[in-house]
């Protein structure tokens, strides 16, 4: 069987490291990531999540089950980045001071174990987004070998599927808090309300979207092809009722649909440059 050259490259970058701790959100990137950082060096391989508000306990339970598929061993530990007022008020480089938790989390849990190599799971079109969270990594050593090795998100869905995993088509979920408006305070209670929201959705069998919450307001973003069906199939009195049951005020649906990254689109140029836009 020929592997593909970019499984190849990433196998023979990890094939250099003695032992690694690998960033583990359960997301296809870190996925893919731990997978192979489990193929190369076994047991000398460990996945770590970060369990904090701002992750649903469905996207922690996902992470556990996808690692015990791969096999890799696999450590939780907590970050407490809503403690943190540059966090919680919500500024536009917010994700700088949540991977910065992250990572001085990760390192010396690290280090406690003789490790020295932690991995991320950023991709090269990741370089192209806004980012602020990369400063972060690269200011402590933090090693994206997906970026490394040229690999995209395209690549990482195909590269996946290659090596049997169930979820390589897995939608994007990032942390809640990206959920929030740039300059509205993040609270455990806000939090709890919008993964009760979330929650909602999921169970009624809706994958690729996301609640804004925005005040008093959740906003609903799915697939742009989807929101006739969702308003045709939807009992939309219940979800009113159920949303409003969870703190809402008011309830919407954004007609222009979910679109990746849409609250960055308040930034300007220079705030790009400034936090986080790479290329």
């Amino acid at each position: 069987m020929v592997i593909p050259l970019k499984l190849q490259r990433l196998q023979d970058l990890l094939r250099e490291l003695d032992r690694c701790v690998v960033a583990y959100s359960g997301g296809v990137d870190s996925t893919l990531v731990a997978k192979v950082a489990f193929d190369i060096l076994g047991e000398r391989a460990l996945a770590v999540t970060a369990a904090s508000p701002s992750l649903m306990q469905e996207d922690l339970d996902d992470a556990r089950t996808q690692a015990a598929f791969i096999g890799i061993p696999h450590e939780v530990v907590e970050t407490h980045e809503l403690a943190n007022p540059n966090y919680s008020n919500n500024p536009v480089n917010r994700c700088y001071f949540c991977k910065s938790e992250l990572h001085d989390t990760l390192i010396p849990f690290a280090r406690e174990r003789g490790i020295t190599a932690v991995l991320d799971g950023a991709n090269l079109d990741d370089l192209g987004d806004y980012r602020p969270g990369f400063q972060a990594a690269r200011e402590r050593g933090i090693r994206s070998p997906l970026i490394e090795c040229q690999i995209a998100k395209l690549d990482v869905r195909q590269l996946s599927e290659y090596l049997g995993l169930p979820w390589w088509n897995k939608p994007a979920m990032p942390c809640l808090s990206s959920r929030f408006p740039y300059g509205e305070e993040i609270t455990l209670t806000k939090l709890q309300r919008l993964a009760q929201a979330e929650r909602y959705l999921r169970q009624a069998g809706w994958r690729d979207f996301r609640v804004r919450s925005d005040r008093d307001t959740a906003r609903i973003e799915v697939q742009p092809e989807q929101i006739g069906a969702f308003v045709q199939t939807v009992d939309l009195p219940n979800l009113v009722e159920r949303f409003k049951s969870f703190g809402y005020t008011y309830v919407t649906l954004d007609l222009e649909g979910y679109r990746q990254g849409k609250l960055n689109q308040v930034l300007d140029p220079h705030q790009l440059q400034r936090f986080g836009a790479v290329s």
